[in-house]
């Protein structure tokens, strides 16, 4: 298997190399056919596509390294890595798409080469949870399918244009057919992005998938949906066209209500992976809650909750695949005292943890601040309220979910030396003296991620500015 992971990690840098040539300049624009008269198949670059595409390859990078150790416990590997290296190719065309069919096109390639991820170690239950993701992932993709093609009659172009394309001449007379369309585009795409009442897939998904891969589903391939929200808001209908409507009241309800729920049930999960999706689910809403305010400085923190949650979800996944593979325990319950054998881990998944519960100088706080303070400046009545505190809710439940496995890897309480021995229970991890953990592929992979965090939160300037700039672009 040395040639294979040899062949596979020279293409993931190629590729990242010639994706940084690429996005070095500013503007990068592929006409590659026309699928008809007046639909083309469009490539675009801007600054939200080079954003996505520069967390994607170091993701992608990152994951791909450390599945070259992790993988040889699953097995398969050349079908593992050969979807691997095909999802991430759509994933970079999906995100440098310039047009909104184009960007449909591969939105519905990515669950193609995704799913096989999922099902990759051939289970009954990994093939009945492949075909849920599937299922979901079309049904929304349906929903959102039918909310094109009411806009390619009411707008002049769907090439991805800031500020949106609908012609409000042919609008006229028909806003309410239109805001029931647009609405149901919003649930279609929100499927992938796990919003209620299409987000069961990822809870069924991430406990069978291998580690790698729930990395890449929770850390990027969600995204997809997220960007397809963005695109189809901002780029083609219009932030104007919703605000202040009864669309924009139901899509903010449904995050709300997805943060919520999500973060609850993460909090009654016993399953370490299923516990991480649940998670996934609700602060992704976070992002959406942030795109629903429709204003500058909530899409600011939106974005940058894209990025930062890309890195902190996949180190607690990857985190997760390093217990799974050296224990073999899949419930929290059965990591009390792991911090004895693998403090490295423990303390990177403690980093990631803060971070996502929005601790400062965490960069997971950067983010939420943006959006709390999103909230407080709009003007939309009980969510103004309503918002912030439902943040600040989830904040705590995912405190209450994450930080237990830390106090009882690292302290795992008096029951630990009830009988005087010093010996851990029958049910812990490890037994006897601390052992210096092992520095492998999975945990130098892991320990890239926290110190990229920990960059991020401290120097969140320059990331800040950017999002700004782009989330400024979106408000011509």
């Amino acid at each position: 298997m040395k040639n294979l992971h040899f062949f596979v990690g020279t293409v993931l840098l190629i590729a990242v190399a010639l994706e940084c040539y690429m996005i070095g300049s500013k503007e990068v624009d592929i006409l590659f056919c026309y699928l008809t008269d007046s639909i083309p198949l469009y490539f675009h670059v801007d600054a939200l596509g080079r954003m996505f595409i520069v967390v994607t390859s170091v993701i992608w990078l990152i994951i791909g390294f450390y599945a070259f150790l992790y993988m040889k416990h699953e097995g398969e590997e050349k079908r593992f890595f050969g979807f691997f290296l095909l999802a991430y190719a759509v994933l970079l065309a999906l995100e440098s798409s310039g047009n909104l069919v184009t960007f449909y096109f591969f939105y519905e390639l990515m669950t193609l080469t995704s799913m096989p991820l999922v099902l990759h170690n051939g289970a009954k239950e990994s093939i009945m949870a492949a075909l849920k993701y599937l299922f979901y992932s079309m049904c929304g993709a349906y929903c959102a399918l039918f909310g094109i093609y009411f806009l390619y009659q009411y707008c002049d172009t769907l090439t991805f244009t800031a500020g949106g394309t609908l012609n409000m001449t042919l609008v006229s007379g028909n806003v309410g057919v239109l805001q029931i369309a647009i609405f149901l585009m919003l649930i279609g795409f929100g499927a992938k992005a796990g919003m209620f009442p299409l987000h069961a897939w990822l809870p069924a998904a991430h406990p069978v998938a291998p580690a790698p891969a729930s990395a890449a589903l929770s850390a990027i391939v969600v995204k997809g949906g997220v960007l397809a929200l963005i695109r189809g808001v901002y780029y083609v209908i219009g932030a104007d066209f919703i605000r202040g409507t009864w669309v924009q009241q139901a899509f903010m309800t449904l995050t709300l209500l997805t943060v919520f729920m999500g973060s609850m049930l993460a909090y009654r999960e016993k399953v370490f992976k299923k516990r991480l999706a649940y998670s996934t689910v609700s602060q992704l809403s976070y992002i959406l809650f942030g795109l629903s305010l429709l204003t500058p400085v909530g899409a600011t923190g939106a974005l940058l909750h894209i990025v930062f949650h890309a890195f902190i979800k996949c180190a607690l996944f990857l985190t997760a695949g390093i217990f799974i593979c050296r224990t073999g325990k899949t419930k929290v319950s059965e990591y009390d005292g792991i911090g004895k054998q693998m403090n490295v881990t423990l303390w990177c998944y403690t980093f990631a943890a803060l971070a996502l519960i929005g601790v400062p100088p965490m960069c997971g706080f950067t983010s939420k601040w943006y959006l709390a303070e999103g909230a407080l400046q709009s003007d939309l009545g009980i969510f103004r309220i309503l918002g912030p505190v439902v943040l600040l809710v989830s904040a705590l439940l995912t405190a209450g979910y994450l930080l237990p496995i830390t106090t009882r890897g690292f302290l795992p309480g008096a029951d630990r030396m009830a009988n005087g021995s010093g010996m851990a229970p029958t049910g812990c991890v490890t037994e006897g003296k601390r052992e210096k953990e092992k520095i492998d592929m999975m945990v130098a992979a892991l320990l890239a991620l926290t110190v990229i965090m920990i960059v991020m939160g401290i120097f969140p300037d320059p990331l800040v500015q950017y999002a700004g700039e782009i989330a400024e672009s979106m408000f011509p």
